[in-house]
């Protein structure tokens, strides 16, 4: 079989995706199965992958998505357990009297508190926190999904505690030809995402100082009486204050701590210097800008929607939590994350301890493992149970938030349980009775061979296209991140910054991804109007990917950047 038709014959699991998911509309859950089944036979009639291989890789992707849906879990269950003890009411009231100006709100809530969120939940959080408030501050529906999608872009890469790097990059790359190479240069898969997550902080760092003005003169141009970009460039020292606030720290939180904090410490850093900043007029413009009264609003702006400042407290006792009591669980959340995972202390070994293994899955050398206590998942569930007495809840209450939670997890489930092993499927085709190599570095070898050295340009739009089709940053970098690595090595330029690449990508991919759409157009009542949606936030994406395709270039051509496993 030729490089060219064996390149063809893998990609297509990834075309039958984008066909039903995108072409067709069909539903994940409907799409993801055949897709699954596709790669399954083109393995077993292509690749010629024995059977019990075929099984074992299913069973590593399973114990994958156990990861992923316990960290999907914990963090829904604690958005669930904040709204219903009025927590999120709480967090709602403390951003009021800060500035009346709107622009200088939106990069406080959207920018700052969304990225916050993002860190710490991820999963499509930003839209379900971040959209609804901004409605129920008086900012038009439709702005708040476009905003609630530009959220997810710079702390992406390290949202849910950095699940698109631990679980993404890590279970996209592991496999024997990968884990043959960390040992020849002496490292672990630890080492490398320590060392890509430097990489990705930089690209995302450059990137983002601009995204909270990008937000703002979209809101502006788009949302304001006067449709002007100048009204939101007018505001032009703050946002880039703004943006920097965030980036400066996330980029020193990257280099120092790792993949889970990046977004989760930089955002609140970034959140206290620019809410203290804007309280004292700092940066602030002259004139306070607003939105036109509601009630001349095209109707497609509005959703009618209404949501109530105020809220029961349980056990039918009314009142308001504080709202430090109301930050406490978050803040609790990043100061257990951080000791659960700095190596000096002795609780990361601990809770890594209890393992769930199932070494040589079937004889094929395929392993298999779990940390439950280690994942962030259970210091989510940790967070919840002091949230119930911090916040005084009834049981009745979290009952009904973990009933939400659970309700939510059965629909992410039924997807990951197939997404998850079509991508195992892919990486474990290794070894075959064809001879070839495994399926994504089948494509690598074709691409590298086509493309040649601007590749770092096309590296970031891939991995937003693995975005836009599954809807998550951490799925795209389990389907691409062996075929990144694999183009890299072929082209011997460095894999760290290609995979970077890659994850970056991906990030900017989830503002427009269309299942990532339909979910922030659910939080805030607007269902329907997607397509209006996409025609804006494809600007901001193709700005991002634009700056980091020419990062890449510069790094990979000009600068001569490599990294430890090239020869």
């Amino acid at each position: 079989m030729s490089s060219g038709t064996a390149a063809l014959l893998a990609v297509l699991p990834i075309l039958a995706a984008g066909i039903l998911l995108v072409g067709f509309r069909i539903p994940a859950k409907l799409a993801m199965p055949i897709v699954y089944l596709v790669a399954v036979v083109l393995a077993f009639a292509a690749w010629q992958v024995e059977p019990v291989r075929l099984a074992a890789a299913t069973i590593q992707g399973l114990f994958i998505s156990f990861d992923l849906l316990f960290i999907i879990f914990g963090a829904i269950l604690l958005l669930h357990t904040l709204e219903r003890s009025g927590g999120v009411a709480a967090i709602r009231r403390s951003f009021h009297g800060v500035s009346d100006d709107r622009r200088v709100q939106l990069v406080i809530i959207a920018w700052l508190f969304g990225s916050f969120i993002e860190g710490a939940a991820g999963f499509g959080a930003p839209a379900a926190v971040a959209a609804p408030l901004m409605v129920a501050m008086g900012f038009p529906a439709a702005s708040a999904v476009m905003i609630g999608m530009m959220i997810q872009s710079t702390p992406v890469t390290f949202g849910a505690v950095g699940t698109p790097v631990l679980v993404g990059l890590s279970g996209g790359l592991a496999g024997a030809e990968f884990d043959a190479a960390l040992g020849a240069a002496g490292l672990e898969m630890s080492d490398y995402l320590r060392l890509t997550t430097r990489r990705i902080v930089v690209l995302h760092g450059i990137a983002g100082i601009l995204m909270p003005t990008f937000m703002v003169v979209m809101l502006t141009r788009f949302f304001g009486r006067n449709r002007s970009w100048t009204e939101g460039l007018s505001v032009l020292p703050f946002t880039i204050f703004g943006g920097l606030a965030f980036v400066v720290p996330y980029i020193l939180i990257g280099f120092v701590l790792g993949p889970e904090f990046p977004s989760l410490l930089g955002a609140p850093v970034g959140l206290a210097i620019v809410v203290f900043a804007a309280r004292r007029g700092f940066l602030l413009p002259k004139d306070t800008w607003e939105f036109a009264e509601a009630s001349s609003w095209p109707s497609e702006w509005v959703s009618g929607l209404e949501i109530s400042e105020e809220e029961s407290r349980p056990g039918g006792q009314t009142g308001e939590i504080s709202a430090p009591v109301a930050w406490a669980p978050y803040a609790l959340l990043g100061l257990l994350l951080v000791i659960t995972r700095l190596p000096q202390l002795p609780v990361q070994g601990l809770l890594q301890a209890p393992a769930i293994a199932w070494p040589d899955i079937f004889g094929t050398g395929i392993s298999a493992s779990t940390t439950p206590l280690y994942l962030p998942g259970f210091v989510l569930l940790v967070v919840v149970g002091i949230t119930f007495f911090l916040h005084r809840m009834s049981a009745p209450v979290l009952v009904g938030a973990t009933r939400n939670a659970a309700r939510v997890l059965v629909g992410a489930g039924f997807v990951l349980v197939f997404t998850v092993p079509m991508v195992r499927v892919y990486i474990n085709s290794d070894v075959n009775g064809a001879g070839l190599a495994s399926m994504p570095l089948e494509m690598a070898e074709w691409v590298a061979n086509s493309v040649g050295t601007v590749w770092p340009m096309f590296a970031g739009m891939t991995g937003a296209l693995g975005a836009f089709i599954a809807g998550s940053n951490t799925v795209s970098n389990l389907m691409f991140s062996a075929f990144q690595y694999g183009v890299a090595e072929q082209l011997a330029i460095s894999t760290m910054m290609i995979v970077a690449l890659q994850a970056v990508g991906a990030a900017a991919g989830n503002m427009v991804a269309i299942h990532n759409v339909v979910a922030a157009s659910a939080t805030v009542g607007l269902l329907g109007k997607e397509g209006a949606t996409l025609r804006k936030t494809i600007l901001p994406t193709i700005y991002y990917l634009l700056v980091i395709g020419t990062l890449g270039l510069i790094a990979v051509n000009l600068m001569g950047i490599r990294d430890p496993l090239l020869p």
